[in-house]
This record gives C-alpha cells, sequence and structure tokens, in this order.
C-alpha cells in the first residue's frame, strides 16, 4: 500500500501541476476549506495532490471489484459509487482528472478496470462507453453538487442526470458492439442495474457530505 502511494504521489507530484491548469481557477469551489487558503500554500498544494492521488488510488482498487451477470457483459461495479464519493472530496475538477487518470492507467495497462482487466481492448470492448460515459457522470453530477453545496435534493438530481448520460453512451456503444437495437442493448445493460444504481446515489448523497466533513475536520 505504502507503495502504491507513493508510486502516485511522485505521478502527481511531476504532472499534477500542468495538467490541472486547465481544470483549475483560484476561485473553484469556494465551499472547500483547502480552496479558500491562499492560492500560494504549499500545504494545500500538497495536500491537495495527495488527496487527489488517493481518490485515484482508491478508484484503481475498487473499480476493478465486480460481479457478473450471465445474461449481460455489463458486471456490477462500485465505480460510480466512488466517482460520486470523489466529487464531494475533490469537486468536480479534480475528480473529473482523477478518473481521467484512471483511464489512462488502465489503457496503459494496468488492471484496474472492472474484473482486474486492463488495456485498449478493454476500452473498446462492450463497455466502453461506460468507461467514457463515467466521465460526463463526473462533470454533470459534479457541477450541480458544487453550486448547489447545501441541497442534497439538487445533488441527487445531478447523480440522477450524470447517470443518465453515462447510461446513453453505454448502451449506444453496448449495442454498436454487439450488434443488437438499442432497446435491446438498454434491457441487458441499463434495466438490470437501475435499483443498484439508485441504492448508490441515495447512498452518496446521504454520505457524501459527511465524509467530506470528516476528512475536512479541523481545516479552517
Amino acid at each position: 500500500v505504502d507503495n502504491s502511494l507513493s508510486f502516485f504521489y511522485t505521478f502527481y507530484k511531476v504532472f499534477y501541476r500542468r495538467i490541472v491548469a486547465m481544470f483549475q481557477k483560484p476561485d473553484d469551489l469556494p465551499q472547500h476549506p483547502s480552496q479558500t487558503a491562499s492560492p500560494g500554500s504549499i500545504r494545500l498544494s500538497t495536500r491537495s495532490m495527495v488527496l487527489t492521488a488517493l481518490i485515484t488510488a482508491v478508484t484503481c482498487i475498487l473499480a476493478p471489484l465486480s460481479i457478473p451477470i450471465p445474461f449481460s457483459p455489463v458486471p456490477i461495479t462500485l465505480t460510480n459509487l466512488v466517482i460520486g464519493f470523489s466529487i464531494y472530496l475533490l469537486g468536480w475538477k479534480k475528480a473529473t482528472l482523477s478518473y481521467i487518470i484512471y483511464l489512462l492507467l488502465g489503457l496503459a495497462g494496468l488492471p484496474v478496470f472492472s474484473g482486474f482487466s486492463g488495456g485498449f481492448a478493454k476500452f473498446a470492448g462492450p463497455t466502453g462507453g461506460y468507461l467514457i460515459g463515467f466521465i460526463f457522470l463526473t462533470i454533470i453530477g459534479g457541477l450541480i453538487i458544487d453550486h448547489f453545496p447545501q441541497n442534497r435534493i439538487f445533488h441527487a438530481i445531478g447523480l440522477i442526470a450524470g447517470t443518465a448520460v453515462l447510461y446513453l453512451f453505454g448502451t449506444y456503444w453496448l449495442s454498436f458492439q454487439m450488434e443488437l437495437s438499442f432497446t435491446a442493448a438498454l434491457a441487458i445493460g441499463v434495466i438490470p442495474y437501475l435499483a443498484g444504481d439508485s441504492v448508490k446515489i441515495i447512498l452518496t448523497v446521504i454520505l457524501g457530505p459527511e465524509l467530506w466533513k470528516r476528512v475536512n475536520a479541523g481545516i479552517s
């Protein structure tokens, strides 16, 4: 675990500042104490890098855990739950950055995708649309959560809207790869997962703000 965290920290220390420049603004996420402190604070910058790297590492650990479904190539995973928590902990920009780096690690061949798989073949396979769709879940859900930090109903709406776009990308790509109609792809790629994803959204909205408070406890 220590070696993994060291790797992610080194990765961010080298590349983070350049990549995040196109995402970050001085007034980003004013509700987050780490974003309202002095812009030049080295301690907060280091803390931000470590937290983002940690979330990426957690995604790499939990996303491969999956439950296969006999009638569908789409497994049940924890990826959307991890993304939901990452939005609360990082804000939409860094959460999106974290997920994109996770994708790049998977494309590079690390076994971080569902079923401990990796490489471009997985990305181009039947579930590749969902991997792309998660980016839009992060952006759409994150934007609404960041702009309405105290309204959990809006949080749920944002995550539902982001999940709908995720389903759209996943279903379209699944239908294309398996030569199915859109309706048939919807039946095996979305419908069986609606109940579970609804539970994940509820857990995210309930636990996300509390998790953020605990992580940021003592920071003014």
